[in-house]
């Protein structure tokens, strides 16, 4: 972090006089006591337990100063809101560093966008990203105060659970480049319309340096949202930025684009994903990476775990495991690239779908309606898991041939997740393709582990 006690003092306004503790420069910054070590500066947050009980913790660990909301017996630095403070130092130390923030939001796509624009900017520049899933309010800060000193490029996820949740990211963060990857139904039951979801994640521009850009998809429902001021990049058929050719694999995509001559290829499934590494190679290009290092990039991908990938079962069956999250337009993407993929010799494919959470009141609609993204002539036999899968469970009954749709209940009353695994396990041949989607909550990765 490279900061001194008293410049951190000042750039959260310490509400305490800090001259009498010596103005050492800190390690880093940790909210779990634990992750302390000599030299760190502890932050006490307030959440199911007030980290302000862990501060004489922090300091056996060997925190030299903490922040605190309150006067305590250790060298602390006074401040109104501990949250707050932490996101001001954040915001300072952006600016002292004059990083360049690429900012990435999107209900599908933004964490593999992620880490695909950073492997392509690293080729180049010195770049840190987003670790794992910490893009909220918390997570992004922690993000920005534990990259290396010598950051060049700094790819920041962001994500919306609330109506405001993109606005205080992006004006905290200042990103030269915003990337916006799909407007779709995530969080639905907060935000109660795609239109209310797409005003959110637009709240991305709101911190966009002069000069910045804005790259987005030619999706009309952000049309009254686009900034009249910024660099705007449509991607999408007919748009600024394109898909020229697509070659769909089983466990790779070979595609071209309208902005570079080479022809790219990525090691994971899913025409959604030539999306996504399209947008990452066109962040790479404005950027100054070149075609070569961008085609090589992508060819040797390390994504963020549970994402799209394929596996092997025990008995040898190919397991398709997308089981991180799950919406109405995510499931049908996915659906779309399992139905397509050739099936093995003498095998079968079942797909295994979960409840959608955070839909809201249009939860029952939005699940019955996946019925028109299922066809009985490329699935063998489809399990259907969950309270809300029941409307499509009925509905598939009527169009699958009998005995090739089973349902799972999850309710308050019973939960049958283990009947879903042992009949599954039971079912699996080694010739076979099995799906599995659906949200964390419903806890697929367990049956992936089974299998």
């Amino acid at each position: 972090m490279n900061l001194t006690l008293h410049e951190i003092a000042t750039a959260v306004k310490a509400q305490n006089d800090v001259s009498k503790y010596e103005n050492c420069v800190l390690g880093k910054i940790e909210f779990d006591s634990r992750l302390i070590k000599s030299g760190d500066i502890f932050l006490p947050l307030k959440g199911a337990r007030d980290g302000h009980d862990f501060i004489s913790t922090a300091f056996e660990n060997g925190a030299v100063v903490t922040l605190s909301e309150q006067t305590v017996a250790f060298p602390h630095i006074l401040v109104v809101n501990t949250e707050q403070a932490f996101q001001d130092l954040a915001r300072y130390y952006l600016a002292k560093t004059a990083v360049d923030v690429i900012a990435i939001t999107g209900s599908n796509g933004k964490t593999t966008t992620k880490d695909m624009t950073a492997q392509i900017l690293a080729t180049t520049y010195k770049t840190y990203k987003t670790q794992g899933n910490y893009n909220n309010e918390i997570g992004l800060p922690y993000t920005v105060l534990h990259m290396p000193d010598d950051t060049e490029k700094l790819v920041l996820e962001m994500g919306q659970d609330h109506m405001g949740d993109i606005h205080l990211l992006s004006t905290l963060a200042k990103p030269k480049l915003a990337v916006i990857t799909l407007i779709g139904e995530s969080h639905l039951e907060f935000f109660g319309t795609r239109e209310k979801i797409a005003e959110g994640k637009m709240q991305i521009v709101d911190g966009l340096v002069n000069g910045g850009g804005l790259i987005a998809p030619a999706d009309k429902i952000i049309n009254a949202y686009l900034p009249d001021n910024q660099k705007i990049t449509r991607f999408g058929a007919d748009a600024d930025i394109y898909l020229t050719a697509l070659y769909e694999h089983k466990d790779h995509l070979t595609f071209t684009v309208n902005f570079l001559d080479e022809d790219l290829t990525i090691p994971v499934p899913g025409k959604f994903n030539a999306t996504n590494a399209m947008v990452a190679a066109y962040v790479g290009t404005v950027e100054g990476v070149s075609p070569q290092h961008i085609k090589k990039a992508l060819a040797h991908l390390d994504l963020t775990k549970n994402r799209v990938e394929w596996l092997k079962a025990s008995n040898g069956a190919d397991v398709l495991s997308d089981v991180y999250n799950a919406n109405p337009t995510a499931m049908r993407l996915i659906l779309e690239t399992f139905q397509a993929i050739e099936p093995n010799p003498q095998g079968r494919k079942i797909a295994v779908l979960a409840d959608m959470k955070e839909l809201g009141e249009q939860s029952a609609q939005l699940h019955a309606e996946m019925i028109t993204a299922l066809n009985p002539e490329k699935l063998d036999l489809l399990y259907l898991y969950g309270q809300d899968m029941l409307p499509l469970a009925q509905l598939a009954m009527e169009i699958f041939p009998p005995e090739t749709v089973k349902y799972f209940r999850k309710d308050d009353e019973k939960d049958e997740l283990d009947v879903l695994t042992k009949t599954l396990l039971a079912d699996l041949k080694p010739t076979d393709q099995v799906l599995l989607k659906g949200s964390n909550s419903m806890r697929l990765a367990e049956i992936v582990k089974q299998l």
